[in-house]
């Protein structure tokens, strides 16, 4: 039985909605995007107006050999990071989890017992799944939403995991939820954690 389920998703193809059902399937505690940040404020000194200022961002100067410091010195996006790393390390050490995004999958990758999965769609399939959540939106700003979270998860991604997002060899189980539907994903995920029972 797989202990640690991360999911990692294209913004719009219903990871979320996913990883939820799986936990609830599983009987795993679920964390989310914005449950690692409360975490992460919790334990460090961080507020939630630097979370909003600077979540999912890398250094402006990206790309540009920005050196590296000790915790405290390290420009506030750094410490950002490293407060969320160890909020996902902190849950996933205790296993019987389901962890959504902020790549839990390369923070938590030498832990045994864990099942990487990434969950992709078809364009057309995101921005209808977004519509729905995103009713004061027209269709022309919600496709400008997906490319623009998509951009800056590949950026944040590249950044502070030196890994590619969305990349097979990072993960264990690739899904296409515009092919598959979003419960057949659940049922393979759940299928493939029970693997080994």
């Amino acid at each position: 039985m797989k202990k640690i389920i991360t999911i990692s998703r294209q913004f719009g193809a219903g990871g979320g909605q996913i990883g939820r059902a799986v936990a609830d399937r599983l009987g795993f505690y679920y964390m989310d995007k914005d449950m690692i940040i409360r975490s992460a404020m919790e334990s460090s000194n961080l507020t939630p107006d630097d979370f909003r200022m600077y979540d999912e961002r890398v250094p402006f100067n990206f790309g540009f050999g920005q050196s590296l410091f000790d915790f405290y010195n390290k420009p506030l996006n750094e410490r950002l990071f490293e407060a969320q790393r160890e909020a996902i390390l902190k849950v996933g050490g205790r296993g019987d989890c389901v962890i959504v995004g902020r790549n839990a999958n390369v923070i938590l990758k030498e832990f045994d017992h864990s099942l990487h999965v990434f969950i992709s769609a078809t364009p057309y399939f995101r921005l209808q799944n977004l519509k729905q959540k995103m009713p004061d939106y027209t269709e022309d700003k919600i496709l400008e939403e997906m490319k623009s979270v998509d951009k800056a998860r590949r950026k944040y991604c590249t950044y502070y995991t030196n890994t590619e997002f969305g990349s097979a060899e990072y993960y264990d189980l690739c899904l296409k939820s515009s092919t598959l539907g979003i419960s057949r994903c659940v049922d393979i995920i759940v299928d493939a954690a029970k693997e080994g029972e």
